[in-house]
């Protein structure tokens, strides 16, 4: 099956409406969907559930659906430096569930595989345990987590076939994979479109039985985040 589809616009049409939860791949700067993020602000789709690493850069990524008010809560774990993220959160204008890293990609993967909750120790005897069921283990507490899955996950690979297999690149590999499993519906942009049969089997991350929809995309930035520094004070 050819799922390719000429433009970000075309492969998200008749996706969308008010209130539905997506997940958008992505950590920092790297893997981020970053032509169906601009077609899904422009389609002026509102009251959503994001779930994502975090919510973007100022300007960047899930950031314009942030600044245009298209947002009504994220389920994240990463607030970085993105002041309008903070601020609308301080303001009670955001709703937001900080999840610890690992546990938030677990819940992903557990919704992709059809496994409505499991335990782990991470947040024990914090905020993150509060209203959970926790339970003892070989002596050992733990707290119950539940599943996460989405009307819609947008992700991004390196390369794709029009059958939607896909092969991600380094670090963009990030949250996309689970991601791709645990949409309702998935749509995947590619930097480069080859044709089927010319990846490696064995090089396949996703399997195009989860993708629904494919673009390719059509430009990326290849922001870099660097460290800053200052000169030491000699005494």
């Amino acid at each position: 099956m050819d799922k390719l589809f000429a433009s970000a616009d075309t492969a998200l049409d008749g996706l969308l409406f008010d209130g539905m939860t997506i997940m958008s791949g992505g950590f920092g700067l790297v893997g981020n969907p970053e032509n169906l993020i601009p077609a899904l602000r422009a389609s002026g789709v509102r009251d959503l559930t994001v779930i994502s690493n975090n919510c973007g850069a100022e300007g960047f990524g899930l950031y314009q659906l942030l600044a245009n008010g298209q947002i009504r809560k994220m389920i994240s774990s990463y607030v970085g430096d993105n002041k309008l993220f903070e601020q609308l959160y301080l303001d009670g204008k955001l709703e937001l569930e900080l999840n610890p890293q690992g546990t938030l990609a677990e819940r992903i993967r557990a919704g992709g595989a059809g496994i409505p909750a499991f335990y782990t120790a991470t947040g024990v005897g914090t905020v993150v345990a509060e209203g959970k069921p926790v339970e003892t283990f070989d002596g050992r507490d733990y707290v119950r987590e539940s599943w996460l899955k989405a009307d819609l996950a947008i992700v991004r690979a390196w390369k794709g076939d029009r059958a939607g297999n896909l092969v991600y690149r380094k670090t963009a590999r990030n949250f996309n994979p689970p991601m791709a499993t645990a949409g309702r519906v998935t749509v995947a942009e590619v930097e480069q479109l080859v044709e089927v049969g010319e990846l490696d089997p064995d090089q396949i991350h996703t399997p195009g039985i989860y993708v629904d929809r494919l673009v390719v995309g059509a430009h990326y930035s290849r922001l870099i985040e660097k460290r800053t520094t200052r000169p030491r004070e000699v005494t």
